[in-house]
């Protein structure tokens, strides 16, 4: 549910299968309980840097890219090749979600006019043809995203109506100056975190409707949409990744040298215009997929695989891992959630009239046995933590009720709240005996004799997926609620399954755990939660929270995100379960800054820091 990360994957079945049998046996991929805690440093850069060596970096199974032009839809789940390593944001984010001075096309910004104007003096750099990267070019870059969502809502995939770039104009006042024009001031916060989604594109080599066309002047409406209409159509055609020129014109580190269309493996070489940081030692960097984490694991095993991630089933055999010669840093990911996503919108057997009741989302949260999920080895085998919050672990903003959760694991809590509003429990099936709308009855629309039975659609990998949905549903059957538990491929279900991408499906899935939701340096639940926003997968709607979510947004008062986190939090858009570890690997004889590595958490690679300090065979 990440924005920020392409997806694909093809696996169905075989997870769940497994999570269920670690369930029954209590077995995982090892037998030793792992401590997170002693994989919290990541090794300083060292050693003499040797030129040349592949670096093979292995996707996460279901996060293979199948899109290049920058701007994804909101279908394509922000499933775009190298994300920033061929073409930049206005400024690129570290790990902690601040902007990177290093790394970024310009300085920071200067505000004027109450926030209203805001100023950006751009660096010197360059494209890979040798044009400067000018402030018209990101003048160009706000002017063909406003014509993708003047189009279609659904054509960016961080696009929530009435907001950015709605009311924002840019104009160039000479080659290295911008200036943004907003009609409604931004917290400044949130602003830079948008920016942060501002992919820099060539105004002087895609400024054109057609292959060998004229330069159109994209200032013009009609023109920008006719200009983004063209390069969405080359986008579509994967086999000329590759090949088609227009994709080689980039202003990253790299530009794309291959990419297999049935698997999205790619392979990146030096753009050797690339004026950042990083003296490229590296001669080629290649994205692996991977059907599953087992096929990963052995790929460690083997040792062919330079960088990637360990599924937590296999923490225990980290130290394996370090002996084999990589190094292994775990942590959470910063702003992350792990949502089970509730489809307020599926009519299915009553569904949306069930779910609407605040009270029946905090008893299914009673149900989700967090502590459990951790401790146990086959779901996270220890490297976990729990988490109740939208904004995820140590955050900036927290909720009023800190790490404390405000519906926990307690079935008898959940057992007192259905028969508090009138339900009869009952292991057969839970049904409605008392309907209507008072205090202790059913709510809204609920009739007599109606039942709690839905499905959960469930991620194939990573394999702790399959296994906390598994025992969430076994737990929700001791109280008779019939939770139908189905494995879906990512690539499935991000195509599927999210409301706004693919109404016609609303009624094909009540909930779903597709994996994180990560929000932003800023991380209101903006786009997430309101009730237009383009992440909004399952349709939450409550004008409390719209308000919380305007406030945080527009508003001036630095205690408006940690109302609006609480407000959500308490509210359950969805319900919460622990925020696993990302546990990385890497070669030992890579070395780079730690922060490269740290990066990864966020799946921001930058392998133009990194060098082997050994020949590679």
């Amino acid at each position: 549910m990440n924005a920020q990360v392409p997806r694909r994957r093809r696996r169905l079945l075989i997870a769940l299968t497994v999570a269920a049998a670690l369930i029954t046996t209590g077995c995982t991929a090892g037998s030793t309980t792992v401590d997170p805690s002693q994989y919290r440093r990541i090794p300083a850069a060292s050693g003499k840097a040797v030129d040349g060596g592949i670096v093979t970096i292995a996707m996460t199974p279901g996060l293979a890219p199948n899109y290049i032009f920058p701007y994804p839809p909101a279908a394509a789940n922000g499933a775009v090749i190298g994300n920033d390593l061929m073409w930049r944001t206005l400024y690129r984010a570290d790990a902690d979600g601040k902007s990177n001075a290093d790394t970024s096309l310009a300085a920071p910004p200067s505000y004027a006019d109450g926030g209203r104007t805001v100023t950006i003096t751009m660096k010197k750099n360059s494209w890979s043809n040798g044009k400067p990267v000018t402030a018209g070019d990101v003048v160009f870059s706000l002017d063909i995203l406003k014509a993708a969502v003047a189009q279609s809502a659904a054509n960016w995939a961080f696009y929530t109506p009435g907001q950015f770039p709605d009311g924002v104009t840019a104009s160039a006042q000479g080659s290295d100056t911008v200036v943004f024009t907003l009609e409604k001031a931004y917290n400044p916060a949130y602003l830079e975190s948008l920016l942060q989604q501002l992919v820099v594109i060539p105004s002087a080599d895609w400024s054109i409707a057609a292959a060998g066309g004229p330069v159109l002047d994209y200032t013009d409406p009609a023109n920008a949409s006719a200009i983004y209409t063209f390069l969405t159509d080359q986008s579509a055609d994967q086999a000329t990744f590759a090949t088609n020129p227009l994709w080689q014109v980039v202003n990253g580190p790299y530009s794309l040298k291959s990419f297999e269309p049935t698997t999205g493996s790619f392979s990146l070489a030096p753009n050797k215009a690339y004026t950042g940081p990083g003296k490229h030692t590296l001669t080629q960097v290649d994205f692996k997929a991977f059907t599953s984490a087992a096929a990963i694991y052995n790929q460690y095993q083997a040792g062919t695989i330079t960088v990637g991630r360990l599924d937590s089933s296999y923490s225990s055999k980290i130290e394996d891992l370090r002996k084999k010669g990589y190094d292994v840093y775990a942590a959470p990911a910063p702003a992350r959630s792990d949502p089970l996503v509730i489809n307020f919108a599926n009519t299915t057997g009553g569904f949306d009239k069930i779910i609407a009741q605040p009270y029946l989302r905090q008893a299914l949260q009673h149900l989700v046995d967090q502590p459990g999920y951790i401790k146990s080895r086959g779901v996270y085998n220890g490297a976990a933590s729990e988490n109740y919050a939208t904004v995820g672990l140590g955050s900036a903003f927290p909720p009023d009720f800190g790490g404390k959760a405000p519906y926990p694991f307690d079935p008898k809590a959940a057992e007192k709240l259905l028969t508090a509003h009138g339900w009869k429990v009952d292991k057969g099936g839970t049904t409605c005996e008392k309907p209507g709308t008072g205090s202790d009855q059913c709510g809204e629309g609920i009739a007599q004799g109606q039942r709690i039975s839905f499905t959960l659609a469930s991620a194939s990998s990573p394999s702790y997926v399959g296994a906390r949905d598994l025992a969430f549903s076994s737990e929700a059957k001791k109280l008779g609620i019939d939770v139908k538990v189905v494995s879906k491929s990512l690539n499935y279900m991000y195509e599927n399954y999210t409301n706004p991408g693919a109404p016609a499906n609303t009624n094909e899935w009540a909930m779903q755990d597709s994996g994180p939701l990560v929000v932003g340096s800023y991380p209101t639940a903006n786009g997430v939660f309101n009730t237009d926003g383009s992440f909004n997968l399952g349709s939450y709607s409550d004008p409390e929270a719209d308000k919380a979510i305007e406030a945080s947004v527009f508003g001036s008062d630095p205690k408006a995100l940690s109302a609006e986190t609480t407000l959500l939090s308490k509210d359950l858009p969805v319900l919460f379960l622990p925020t696993p570890d990302n546990l990385i690997v890497w070669k030992s004889t890579l070395s780079g800054p730690p922060a490269t590595f740290e990066g990864l958490l966020k799946f921001i690679y930058s392998p133009e820091q990194w060098y082997f300090t050994e020949k590679q065979k």
